[in-house]
């Protein structure tokens, strides 16, 4: 789940965002821990070689590494990888589709009290819930772990026995997510004959919406089929790994005449943190539907969609408060006259 902070930081104040850095979950230091050990024992490792057991043509590769390594452009590289990832991120969870709009439509347009007409509301949210879960049980690990066949999707209430029979008796190579929206849409066809929905114009508006919705299961699809090109992430991948490698012997001490010896390279360490930081954030954020702590929770969405559908096409289904007089009622209204200026009571 996407690690939120931003209660913490509701009022710009002194070092607003300094406590921010002690958190643990989501952290940079959690993500780097690992790889800034493995740096920094390789780090010390080379030191020690190079002053006590490496002769001279060993110091000129070192010299070599630090003139030439700088000249990997990583800055520039993981700007811009980053920048596609966190835009190609945030487009993803747009994408996400809700189900609160077109339960509005449902409970606007089709009518009655009794049991057929509460069913097809029912049904009609249910049918596109199922839509959603099959369309990530194809993008998200976690959601797959939790439905990983049709009949756990079953006996999470998601589906019946005889609309799983008919889903898994079409023959087709590809993902089975339409199957339910062609039944909703079928169903608000059907309302239509038994004149639960009153006019075509309500008909054309709850089909216009389950287009859109399956614009933005079509949206995710995408997403996961055409990735970021591979050729680019392995350009960042190798330029951040042999500009470090690089630092590793080429940040040595080697001219003990000519330089000050500083056991402890504090601005290689922090290099380390921002540029590596950089591209984990690219890890992380590459495909959002994973585990990682900044990863989205389809799980929980899941479940709320198919709740807050229920509540509004059912439990709230033409229920409303008692019409009362607000506590404004009989106070009197001041309205400016725009042509004349007059004031009128």
């Amino acid at each position: 789940m996407t690690v939120t902070y931003t209660a913490a930081v509701a009022s710009s104040s002194i070092g607003c965002f300094l406590k921010l850095l002690f958190r643990w979950r989501g952290s940079l230091y959690k993500l780097l821990w690992r790889e800034f050990l493995l740096f920094t024992i390789a780090y010390y490792t080379l030191s020690i070689l190079y002053r006590f057991a490496l002769n001279d043509t060993a110091r000129m590769i070192a010299k070599y590494c630090q003139e030439f390594g700088n000249l990997i452009p990583l800055a520039f590289v993981l700007g811009f990888y980053v920048s596609v990832v966190v835009a190609r991120w945030w487009e993803q969870f747009n994408k996400i589709p809700w189900p609160d709009r077109m339960a509005l439509f449902v409970t606007a347009h089709v009518h009655g009290h009794d049991e057929r007409a509460r069913l097809m509301r029912r049904t009609m949210m249910r049918y596109l819930c199922l839509a959603f879960v099959i369309t990530m049980h194809s993008i998200s690990p976690g959601v797959k772990k939790r439905f990983p066949t049709f009949t756990h999707m079953t006996q999470a209430g998601f589906m019946l026995p005889n609309e799983q029979k008919v889903i898994e008796d079409i023959k087709t190579p590809h993902n089975k997510y339409f199957v339910p929206l062609v039944w909703v849409t079928s169903l608000v066809t059907r309302a239509r004959k038994e004149q639960k929905i009153k006019d075509d114009f309500a008909v054309k508006t709850l089909t216009d919406e389950i287009n859109a919705y399956r614009g933005c299961l079509g949206g995710l699809f995408n997403f996961d089929w055409i990735s970021i090109p591979l050729v680019y992430t392995q350009v960042v991948t190798w330029a951040a790994y042999t500009f470090f490698f690089s630092c590793l012997m080429g940040r040595q001490f080697v001219d003990a005449g000519k330089t000050e010896d500083v056991f402890i390279p504090v601005f290689t360490f922090l290099q380390f943190f921002f540029y590596m930081g950089w591209l984990k954030v690219a890890e992380c954020m590459v495909n959002p539907f994973g585990d990682d702590d900044d990863d989205f929770d389809i799980n929980s969405v899941i479940d709320r969609n198919l709740q807050v559908s229920y509540l509004i096409v059912d439990e709230m289904h033409s229920e409303l408060p008692e019409l009362i007089k607000d506590q404004y009622w009989d106070e009197k209204r001041v309205r400016t006259s725009i042509h004349s200026g007059i004031r009128v009571l």
